[in-house]
């Protein structure tokens, strides 16, 4: 019986340090690209808001998100994810989101504009 504590301890701790490693590879990440700064305030809320809720992109807001990057942008719904208050979410169907949002967004930038 002792033995079976000492493997679930070990396994929570592993778990554990797993989620602590990612959170600072996430952070690393964002720190080191400037993540943090290469949007506005209203075009993060507009995107937050299109994959943890519901809601659509303005093209202002698809084109700061292009700019952001894919690396930034994934890592920044990674991070979020990690955040006790987003627990209950399913973060397949939040990462589904995530991808779905960078498609359309990168599409309709790279789509040429019609002419007038």
């Amino acid at each position: 019986m002792a033995s079976f504590n000492v493997y679930s301890v070990l396994v929570v701790l592993f778990v554990t340090c797993e989620a602590v490693m990612a959170t600072k590879e996430n952070d690393r990440i964002i720190n080191e690209n400037n993540c943090e700064t290469k949007m506005g305030l209203p075009c993060v809320l507009e995107v937050f808001t299109s994959i943890f809720e519901t809601g659509s992109i303005s093209n202002k807001c698809c084109g700061e998100l292009v700019v952001l990057g894919k690396v930034c942008h994934s890592t920044l719904v990674k991070r979020t994810l990690e955040n006790p208050l987003f627990k209950d979410l399913s973060p397949a169907t939040i990462i589904a989101k995530s991808i779905q949002t960078w498609n359309n967004c990168l599409a309709l930038i790279d789509s040429p504009s019609p002419s007038t």
